[in-house]
């Protein structure tokens, strides 16, 4: 199961970008703003979001900040995908995996594990 999660770490890692500028385009139709509006927004020319929504350019960590609080959301939760199914809901939890400690990794592996028995 660790090796099955480090291999979805390394996909995410490697497709982390695109699914950024794929989060970011979808929480921007949602909320219904035209690109004009919400470069205008987090203080960016037009051009630029849109070289971050076509995957052209990765948003400097300013840039996410002020993305995240346009939608009142972390960092984190923008790399999160839809869990509509299993692969989506493990993407999700390497994604929230990704920064914890190895003793919390230990910790969270040890109450999974008394989860399952369950």
């Amino acid at each position: 199961m660790l090796n099955y999660l480090a291999n979805c770490y390394t996909l995410l890692c490697m497709n982390y970008q695109k699914l950024l500028a794929d989060n970011i385009k979808e929480l921007r139709l949602k909320n219904n703003l035209t690109q004009d509006a919400f470069s205008e927004k987090i203080g960016l020319s037009l051009n630029g979001l849109s070289n971050i929504e076509r995957n052209r350019y990765q948003p400097a960590a300013s840039t996410i900040d002020k993305i995240c609080k346009v939608f009142n959301i972390t960092p984190v939760e923008l790399l999160l995908t839809k869990a509509e199914s299993n692969e989506d809901t493990i993407k999700n939890i390497t994604v929230l995996l990704a920064g914890c400690s190895p003793q919390k990794l230990k910790r969270i592996y040890e109450i999974i594990s008394m989860m399952l028995k369950l």
